[in-house]
């Protein structure tokens, strides 16, 4: 065996086992949301979970790999690859064709867990399967052409996104956001006198583990990005990406104690996130102190954004859109401030590299961002033309978990649902 089988083989094993921990941080998602959402809808977490999993793994496979890793003449969309055939010469070679498609697949299922955050509690299932088909068959597979295929127009003009901050988390934030309006606020959310009704979470030590899960997940979402087990790359990767992390918590237990006079635990658990985020498009290209601050502006964003959501009545009951939509935008931008030389094309503004990076970030960022508000709009939109996209009144107040599943998420012989009380809440 010579030295270029021992290598193509390290690096499979290398993006296998990365794409494994970043299927894992559905776990996390899992965990999260449902400790944050309320008793009566942590089965419904779960089934959306599983949802994204099973039908975001083979729409993928069935059309959304071919438009955005397919070949094209238009650097819009890419036309080969549908059920992993045709002409796919120019991916990677270091790895097969499966094993890129496999550590592919696990970052569309991410991207469509962003999404069903910001509709907990109130989407119809029904509706939520179709969402899914369309945002990881179309619509995020299209922005991920631009950024990340070698014919993207995106990526011609040189924009630079290592792990996903624009074309990961800010289209899944802005289309989280996009849904969280569509859909409307749970009932009782806000007052008609403008009130802001706060929704305690069901188990914060439930959604703590699921960020320690999505923490560890990161490293190979992060990491693995290199899709080579020799990259000198991955230490420094990981180290960034640890650093932002930290700063983004520890900025949000002193902002929140300055703000709120205490250490706020949902805002502190999103802040971890936040980091993470922010960090996932230039970890591999800024220096530990840009890691630092990029964390740190971002766990500030982000608390700063959830309180300007609910000021608008904006019902996000995980914080999609102020962790990843706010977060991956700052990501984004901060790496045309902060790429240092020699790591991209073009070098950041900070180091001399000009605007030229600074503005490619930017326009990027913007063309993505309204990408995903626009599209999941009008995805859910047509949805609404064939079946109803929130549940019914009923279905809500009584909770998903046995209005739409049929089972309780925790039961005891004795519980029952007084439905006429629950009628009676305005």
């Amino acid at each position: 065996m010579d030295i270029a089988q021992v290598s193509q083989g390290l690096d499979t094993v290398w993006v296998v086992l990365t794409a494994a921990m970043i299927l894992l941080m559905e776990g996390g998602f899992a965990l999260l949301e449902a400790g944050f959402v309320r008793q009566k809808n942590a089965v419904s977490i779960i089934m959306k979970v599983f949802v994204d999993i099973a039908f975001g793994a083979l729409v993928y496979y069935a059309i959304g790999f071919a438009f955005m890793y397919g070949s094209d003449k238009g650097n819009w969309i890419g036309l080969s690859g549908f059920f992993m055939g045709g002409d796919l010469s120019h991916l990677p070679s270091n790895i097969s064709h499966d094993t890129f498609w496999l550590f592919q697949s696990a970052f569309v299922i991410a991207v469509i867990s962003i999404v069903s955050g910001a509709v907990a509690e109130r989407i119809h299932f029904k509706a939520y399967i179709l969402l899914t088909i369309l945002m990881t068959g179309i619509i995020y597979p299209i922005s991920g052409h631009w950024i990340w295929s070698p014919n993207g127009w995106l990526a011609k003009l040189g924009m630079v996104d290592f792990a996903g901050s624009a074309a990961i988390h800010a289209l899944g934030g802005f289309a989280a956001l996009a849904a969280a309006i569509f859909i409307g606020p749970r009932i009782g959310r806000f007052g008609a006198d403008g009130k802001v009704n706060i929704v305690p979470p069901s188990n914060l030590p439930l959604a703590s583990v699921g960020a320690f899960i999505l923490w560890f997940g990161w490293f190979g979402f992060n990491s693995g990005s290199t899709l080579s087990a020799t990259n000198p790359a991955i230490g420094h990767i990981a180290v960034t990406t640890m650093l932002a992390s930290a700063a983004g918590c520890a900025v949000c237990i002193l902002f929140t104690m300055m703000r709120y006079r205490k250490a706020d635990p949902p805002m502190v658990i999103n802040g971890a996130l936040a980091g993470l985020v922010g960090i996932t498009a230039g970890c591999a290209f800024v220096s530990d102190a840009a890691a630092i601050l990029i964390g740190a502006v971002s766990g500030i964003a982000m608390v700063l954004a959830s309180e300007w959501l609910e000021g608008r009545k904006v019902d996000d009951p995980v914080g999609a859109f102020a962790v990843h939509g706010i977060s991956g935008s700052i990501g984004t931008i901060a790496v045309g401030l902060f790429a240092m030389p020699g790591t991209t094309a073009y070098t950041g503004l900070f180091y001399g590299g000009g605007w030229r990076l600074l503005g490619v970030q930017a326009l990027g960022l913007v063309v993505v961002a309204a990408w995903g508000f626009a599209l999941a709009w009008l995805s859910l939109l047509l949805i609404k033309k064939f079946m109803p996209v929130r549940v019914s009144r009923d279905e809500e107040l009584i909770g998903l978990d046995v209005g739409i599943h049929g089972v309780p998420a925790y039961s005891l012989e004795h519980d029952f649902l007084d439905v006429d009380k629950l009628r009676q809440q305005p």
